[in-house]
């Protein structure tokens, strides 16, 4: 097939992303999102892109949990904001340039992916395929993997350029009819970029590898919500608030962190969530003063005891990042409500100076002022400068396919969704007054920046120390 096309030489801008996190491969957000909302986005990379280049994406591989099995799929964010496709072993070539054919019909991309098969329907589940694509998807130059690595690629000079660092190797070692050897060595396209590298450094080439402006204009292009993106994160924040609300509910002295993620993970799925956005962390007592704790694993919270929840589910692959922190017997203290209520303030003053063309640093700030302020008002610390004794973190990120989303921090935008996220952390043997230890508090909302101000988004779940103690005198009734 590669005979049929000629193409001119192309600079080349190759950008390959495996992220790996967990997500539902039988879940298809593409579901929520149209073909013309993927095509877009690709038009608009396009219109991006320098003169004269290609850019290169790869779906993330399958990865390995142990022996036969398999972590859930979860596709590489930036293939699927371009195409909607869900499953691995895939190629996406967005072309700057339409390119033509010996027949003259033009093209300006083409994507390769993993062909039907009905032994591998049965055990994992529906395959696009290449009608699939085109018919859902709206791709018109579709093939599947197979035709790529066996010099059917239509572009014969990218199949030189790119990939004959491969070429002695499979022409030695994968027979044409072998699937399980192309899935492996599809697979090895995660090492294509430093090979390429590597095989032009010190000579002068006519490629030129440029990932960090296909990084910048991700980042423009993500950074800014659509009102299709908009309704799946708001959906994705409901369902995290229901969730918090249901557990705070729930919450007693004796239970586990591991119920109370349960809990979480439950309401999560009653509401239609495919996920969580990221690994769960629900930490009590000392717990909370660790910042990304995962293990969830204390057996019993102890009455007096602080649990800090920050939990976000996940909704047609767009992420929520809602973290709230309670008493579990239903009572502030004298300390923690004193802390608790400092990093409220902290976050109303952040979100009070949040609105389009405002500076990251200017409305984190005002965040920063207040806890710094406030502890030494306490006598936590003597100065204002220490407070990053005991918030060493930042206050704010991009949300959205990631949970810690593409965007730059600089500038405040129209329709961005960012986080503002204060806390204090005051683990045993801190410097200051017994009282204070094994306090931790993190208050977590999800915020649309908006002309003249920012919605919170993430209001549904009660967030005021006052509002928290009502909310767990109601019975804990998860999922009724």
């Amino acid at each position: 097939m590669g005979e049929l096309y000629r193409c001119p030489v192309l600079f080349i801008t190759a950008m390959i992303f495996f992220h790996g996190s967990a997500f539902s491969q039988a879940y298809s957000p593409g579901q929520l999102l149209s073909s013309d909302f993927h095509e877009k986005r690709r038009e608009l990379l396009r219109d991006k892109l320098p003169a004269r280049s290609v850019a290169v994406f790869f779906a993330n591989p399958v990865r390995n949990r142990s022996n036969d099995v398999d972590y859930p799929y979860h596709q590489d964010p930036d293939f699927y904001y371009l195409t909607g496709y869900t499953e691995p072993d895939a190629m996406l070539l967005i072309f700057k340039d339409d390119q033509e054919n010996l027949e003259g019909k033009k093209y300006n991309e083409i994507i390769f992916v993993q062909p039907k098969s009905e032994w591998d329907e049965m055990w994992t589940g529906k395959r696009m395929g290449v009608e699939g694509v085109k018919k859902d998807l709206g791709f018109d130059m579709v093939y599947v993997n197979a035709d790529f690595q066996y010099y059917k690629l239509p572009l014969e000079h990218i199949r030189q350029v790119l990939f004959k660092p491969f070429h002695d190797d499979i022409r030695n070692t994968v027979d044409k009819g072998d699937l399980y050897d192309l899935v492996q060595w599809f697979r090895q396209l995660s090492g294509m970029e430093d090979s390429l590298r590597q095989r032009d450094a010190g000579k002068k080439s006519r490629i030129k590898y440029d990932d960090q402006t296909l990084d910048r204009i991700l980042d423009a292009m993500r950074e800014i919500k659509t009102p299709e993106e908009l309704a799946l994160l708001q959906k994705a924040i409901d369902i995290s608030c229901m969730a918090h609300i249901e557990t705070i509910k729930a919450g007693h002295p004796g239970i586990s962190e591991r119920e109370l993620q349960g809990v979480q993970e439950f309401i999560h799925r009653k509401y239609g969530s495919e996920a969580e956005g990221y690994p769960p962390i629900v930490g009590s007592g000392e717990n909370t003063c660790i910042l990304h704790y995962e293990e969830n694993s204390r057996t019993s919270i102890d009455s007096g005891d602080l649990v800090l929840m920050d939990v976000g589910a996940q909704y047609g692959g767009y992420s929520a990042d809602v973290t709230r922190t309670f008493p579990v017997d239903g009572t502030f203290t004298p300390e923690q409500k004193q802390i608790y209520d400092l990093v409220y303030k902290a976050q109303r003053a952040s979100i009070e100076a949040c609105r389009k063309g405002v500076s990251f640093g200017e409305f984190q700030k005002a965040g920063y002022d207040v806890i710094a302020n406030g502890l030494v008002e306490l006598g936590i610390i003597r100065k204002p400068a220490e407070y990053q004794t005991y918030l060493p973190h930042g206050l704010s990120h991009h949300i959205g396919l990631d949970v810690h989303d593409r965007g730059d921090m600089y500038t405040l935008q129209e329709n961005m969704v960012i986080t503002i996220e204060p806390g204090i952390y005051i683990p045993d043997g801190s410097q200051c007054d017994k009282k204070w230890w094994e306090t931790g508090v993190r208050i977590e909302d999800d915020l649309l920046v908006q002309k003249d101000g920012c919605k919170v988004l993430s209001s549904l779940a009660p967030s005021t120390s006052e509002e928290i103690e009502d909310l767990m005198k109601q019975p804990g009734t998860p999922g009724e």
